[in-house]
């Protein structure tokens, strides 16, 4: 029987820093921030108190870890989106498509769009916005032709999270979809 190689220090670090975003996340979807308690995180990672502490100041810090991996995976979903051959405006409506397929996963737009706004600063936020989805909606704004594409990203961006929440709720998803169509349509035209 062969020995399974040593993991360094850094992959065991890295794998429990994961291990709390995971668990994090999963108290965050079903508790809520304010009913999430770092005793709860630290038994539902397997992890000690000081390993929480050590990877994060605190519970807000854990919680805007776990909002960052969510915004990259949305982030991901959309940039894997299939653009190919599509006019830029097109592009843009696949995008929104895949934004709102991705903010589809059980729990992700009550904790981007609901509970983040309410624990985190307005500037921790836009950080993450502008590194994973906002960046992607500017520059598929400048590819369609918009001058000063982040205030046009900002205002869309608001759209299509009305949008997520809307279909979250279990409203037909349809509706929104061709509405958000007609707003991108009418936006980048203009």
């Amino acid at each position: 029987m062969q020995e399974s190689p040593r993991r360094t220090q850094r992959e065991r670090s890295d794998a429990m820093r994961t291990a709390l975003i995971r668990a994090g996340r999963d108290l965050f979807v079903r508790l809520g921030f304010a009913s999430t308690g770092t005793p709860d995180i630290v038994a539902a990672a397997g992890v000690t108190r000081g390993a929480l502490y050590h990877h994060f100041v605190d519970k807000e810090a854990l919680f805007a870890a776990v909002v960052r991996a969510e915004a990259e995976a949305v982030a991901a979903e959309i940039e894997a989106a299939d653009y190919v051959g599509l006019e830029p405006v097109d592009a843009l409506i696949r995008g929104g498509q895949a934004y709102l397929a991705a903010m589809a996963v059980p729990g992700r737009a009550r904790l981007m769009l609901v509970e983040a706004p309410a624990i985190l600063s307005p500037h921790v936020l836009m950080e993450i916005d502008l590194g994973t989805g906002g960046r992607t909606l500017e520059t598929a704004l400048q590819a369609a032709g918009t001058v000063d594409p982040r205030p046009m990203a900002s205002l869309l961006s608001a759209a299509f999270d009305r949008a997520a929440l809307a279909i979250e709720r279990g409203e037909r998803q349809e509706p929104w979809v061709g509405a958000l169509e007609r707003l991108v349509r009418g936006a980048v035209s203009t």
